[in-house]
């Protein structure tokens, strides 16, 4: 009796842990190993689901405690089967000010789910290629960081909006 309320309640558990995820269309990450180099680009390839319904799309993070700024800058490319490139600087706050990390997560590495695009029609199949690299400097510096540190994961997500459940 009670091996069956436990089965019970682990079947339960995973079914709500995966049912909470359903907008997932794409989501995957890559490794950065120890320093993310400026000149390291993590890649992504995907094909377009569809070519009606729109999605959102996020750099998904982790980082730890070695995470020394308080923000991050990135370079997000798509590249689109057609040749078209779409390149964008953007900036996250990754940090309270006082130095607490933003993110979720126990320990102390934390993941963000940091908006990229919203509303994306992908109306080209084929492939598709999102490209991420840093883009970090330290106040008053001209050249920018060569090593960043903390960064251990960058993602890439793809979700159904809203509507289109």
């Amino acid at each position: 009796m009670m091996r069956s309320k436990i089965l019970f309640l682990i079947i339960t558990a995973f079914l709500a842990l995966t049912a909470c995820d359903s907008n997932r269309v794409y989501d995957t990450y890559k490794s950065v190993p120890n320093q993310w180099h400026k000149d390291s680009i993590i890649q992504f390839k995907f094909q377009a689901p569809d070519s009606i319904n729109k999605y959102n799309l996020f750099v998904n993070l982790r980082n730890n405690n070695n995470y020394p700024f308080n923000n991050l800058y990135l370079i997000v490319e798509m590249d689109f089967p057609n040749g078209k490139v779409i390149k964008d600087t953007l900036q996250y706050k990754m940090a309270k000010p006082n130095g607490e990390l933003l993110g979720t997560g126990f320990s102390d590495i934390k993941e963000s789910k940091l908006w990229y695009k919203e509303d994306v029609i992908f109306n080209e199949s084929g492939d598709y290629h999102i490209k991420i690299q840093h883009a970090m400097r330290k106040n008053g510096k001209v050249s920018g960081v060569v090593d960043l540190e903390g960064i251990t994961d960058v993602g890439f997500r793809m979700e159904h909006t809203v509507l289109n459940q």
